[in-house]
């Protein structure tokens, strides 16, 4: 009786040992690894909801080893993306550990309704290559600090700052038609003219400026830090420029 009991004693721990092993097998592992960086190209888009669904697809095509194979518009804004991605895992005896790639695709939703954690679901691949997509388009540049401090007037103190003389310098820039253009002056501040040169970047909603002062005494020429360029810090404003905020902390 005894031996008839261990036959399936030993039966039930051979099949309980070969389950546990499949379902934590190489290729399992690596599955898994390929959801996890699916989930990260999902949280590094996940800022992008508000874009066209081609530049959606386009910024997870420059992310290293992802592929994007479908793009799909959801709205005026967002996108529901196919990509693949690779995931490796390691596998077998302590002594004798083999690693095995394999390839999975994911449907990664960008929308104003998507969780920056959301896991994107695993499908089939689409037939066919990988999308390509055209370069970014060129930001328009601003001079640099020293171009623009050589081609504004500088005023001796107790002169008079001439605001068409500032506009004719500034024009002798030859700005390319990209850069927004403000010149004047604000009531609070007699005799001081105001320059600023924005650009709004195509992928990037911080916008660059330069700004300058023309005041008897001294022109200057200078780049605002970006917390003060963030929207609603009134960094890249005319007013910034005529009388400048002081340093952030």
């Amino acid at each position: 009786m005894r031996r008839l009991l261990l036959v399936p004693v030993l039966a039930l721990l051979a099949a309980t040992s070969c389950g546990t092993f499949t379902g934590n097998t190489a290729e399992g592992r690596a599955s898994e690894d390929a959801g996890k960086k699916a989930q990260e190209v999902s949280r590094k888009i996940y800022g992008a909801s508000d874009r066209p669904a081609q530049d959606i697809g386009h910024l997870a095509d420059d992310i290293d080893g992802v592929e994007v194979l479908r793009v799909r518009a959801a709205g005026r804004t967002g996108a529901v993306i196919v990509v693949r991605v690779s995931g490796t895992g390691w596998g077998g005896w302590a002594d004798e550990q083999q690693s095995v790639t394999v390839r999975r695709c994911f449907e990664v939703e960008v929308t104003g309704k998507t969780e920056w954690d959301t896991e994107p679901d695993g499908v089939d691949c689409p037939a066919g290559a990988p999308m390509t997509f055209a370069p970014w388009p060129k930001d328009p540049e601003i001079p640099s600090v020293e171009a623009i401090g050589k081609a504004l007037p500088q005023v001796p103190d107790g002169g008079t700052v001439s605001e068409a003389d500032v506009r004719k310098a500034v024009e002798s820039l030859d700005l390319d038609p990209g850069v927004t253009v403000r010149v004047g002056q604000i009531p609070s501040v007699d005799g001081v003219v105001g320059v600023v040169l924005l650009v709004k970047p195509y992928l990037d909603d911080v916008p660059d400026c330069t700004l300058a002062r023309v005041a008897p005494g001294g022109t200057n020429v200078w780049i605002p830090p970006r917390i003060q360029r963030t929207p609603g810090e009134a960094g890249c404003e005319l007013g910034n420029a005529v009388d400048p905020l002081p340093p952030p902390h």
